[in-house]
């Protein structure tokens, strides 16, 4: 297969060994059926097969059309790719026989060739068309969103998903421009937001928080997210293993609630006489809160507001007789 129609743009995988260490990729759990969720660049999936049993096998996920031609380039019997979200990912798995999975990894960033490729309109620092969705197939562009939506929910998008305090003057300069021209280009948005954002940290682009909630809000990246996170929980089997690596609060906050949720559970009053057996349990263990190490950092900037967090499924506690 030649990679003409695949551009090359350099990417590191961050908390590469980390997270596929998370995994516990030995003995008897080396034959077992893992799930990368978001296969990228393919970084962890190499990793994870490189680490695997004859007998074991990785079943990826991912909806850019970049990222389905470089997996489908990898040889091996033991990998196939699924061109869609891993909120779908129980379905698909049921679809290809697998019932329960030994470990999954959400890597939930977005890949440097994604925000280096100008063609893609992820990027304020490079001017390129205004679409910024993963999977260019479905679903509308961020230009054709901004052209029609109305300025409340601009507000609120960029407000919630930007978590951006100037999302009201952004908003309105949004609406007042495309009244004159239509905003097409990446450049034309981060000149708009330049405009309405009067201050902003240091060392921090005044478009970056707009470009994050367009970003997300056009990929549903939240709602997929809590899909699935519960799609994942239904596809772990007892003693699998998640591991989770998000890049901002939103996120982090989601599967941090998510997790607790699982093993943090109501105990009744300890005054009502129940046995010990019947009190509920927990659902699942937390193992590790994990962030790229200060060498990571400063040989990938990107990694720098990465968090792993990893967790086990515990097996459900047999109840005694009556």
């Amino acid at each position: 297969m030649t990679m003409t129609s695949v551009p090359e743009f350099q990417h590191r995988t961050v908390l590469l060994n980390e997270a596929v260490d998370a995994l516990e990729l030995a003995g008897a759990r080396a034959d077992g059926v893992y799930v990368d969720g978001t296969f990228g660049r393919g970084g962890h999936s190499r990793l994870i097969l490189s680490r695997l049993a004859a007998n074991g096998r990785l079943i990826a996920f991912d909806k850019d059309l970049q990222a389905i031609a470089t997996a489908e380039q990898v040889q091996d019997s033991r990998f196939s790719i699924v061109h869609d979200s891993f909120a779908t990912m129980h379905d698909a798995l049921a679809e290809r026989g697998v019932s329960a999975v030994d470990g999954i990894l959400l890597d939930l960033g977005i890949s440097s060739p994604q925000v280096d490729d100008a063609s893609r309109g992820f990027s304020f620092r490079n001017d390129g068309p205004l679409d910024m969705r993963m999977d260019t197939t479905r679903g509308l562009s961020a230009a054709e969103w901004l052209a029609t939506e109305s300025e409340q929910t601009l507000e609120k998008v960029i407000r919630e998903y930007g978590e951006e305090r100037f999302a009201f003057q952004i908003a309105k300069a949004i609406v007042a421009r495309r009244a004159v021209e239509p905003i097409s280009s990446t450049r034309q948005l981060a000149g708009i937001v330049a405009g309405a954002v009067k201050t902003r940290e240091k060392g921090k682009d005044p478009a970056t928080r707009t470009f994050q909630a367009i970003r997300i809000f056009i990929n549903k990246e939240l709602e997929d997210l809590e899909t699935g996170l519960n799609q994942a929980w239904a596809s772990l089997a007892p003693g699998g293993i998640m591991a989770i690596i998000s890049f901002h609060s939103l996120e982090d906050r989601m599967v941090k609630r998510f997790l607790a949720a699982k093993a943090n559970v109501e105990q009744p009053d300890r005054r009502l006489p129940i046995r010990a057996i019947d009190l509920p349990q927990p659902e699942l263990k937390l193992l590790a809160k994990i962030k790229p190490s200060d060498a990571e950092v400063d040989e990938n900037p990107r990694a720098r507001s990465a968090v792993m967090r990893v967790a086990r499924r515990l097996p459900v506690a047999a109840k005694g007789a009556a």
